[in-house]
């Protein structure tokens, strides 16, 4: 579990992505309501092939009434998505901003402007999906342990200590801010392997 420690006078938060990581396909059919939720959702979220996607967002520089609308919107989407992280390049907007939960019980945590001040030199090969790639998994390797600072949707300093899934799922956010996917980072094999899986689901849609 992540020690979330904040500079200032400001209590931290508890911890909380998909890694913005979709449902498993394996899971028990969805509620009909939860499933009309999740495709609503997923209707916002920006899709493999959008620039926005592959390109480095700006950084936050308004800590305002409008961001803190932002963040809450970019946490309804992500819950409602069933995913457990969420970058606001996703939805289409340009900002160092990211969210995420991990776990059904953990506390919303919010990063905006996230620079990673260090990661464990151990690693672990992981299996990642995206809600921007639906219906497609890769083996990631990313490390265990990282050390991340940034700040809240108030402005304040926000120091997050993590490993495991939660290490992870905050990489993962990361990336986008960078307009870097789990493709990128998988080896040749897999890439391969993910696109013709996602070919094969764009068929199987269509021909529905």
């Amino acid at each position: 579990m992540a020690q979330d420690r904040d500079t200032d006078t400001k209590e931290p938060e508890a911890v909380a992505t998909e890694v913005d990581v979709a449902e498993p396909e394996e899971a028990p059919p969805l509620d009909p309501e939860v499933e009309a939720r999740r495709v609503a959702a997923m209707s916002f979220i920006r899709r493999l092939g959008d620039p926005v996607l592959k390109s480095r967002a700006t950084p936050v520089d308004h800590f305002d009434d409008s961001l803190r609308r932002q963040v809450s919107r970019m946490a309804g989407i992500m819950n409602d998505a069933i995913g457990v992280g969420l970058a606001a390049p996703q939805l289409g907007i340009s900002q160092r901003l990211l969210v995420y939960r991990v776990g059904p019980d953990a506390a919303l945590t919010v990063l905006a402007n996230p620079e990673l001040e260090w990661t464990s030199g151990d690693v672990e090969l992981g299996e990642e999906g995206c809600l921007s790639i639906p219906g497609v998994t890769v083996d990631v390797d990313r490390p265990i342990h990282v050390r991340v600072r940034g700040l809240d949707e108030e402005g304040e300093q926000r120091l997050v200590e993590a490993s495991g899934l939660e290490a992870r799922v905050i990489q993962h956010e990361m990336d986008h801010l960078d307009g870097v996917l789990i493709l990128d980072r998988t080896s040749r094999e897999e890439r391969k392997r993910a696109l013709r899986d996602l070919r094969e689901a764009e068929r199987s849609d269509r021909a529905a």
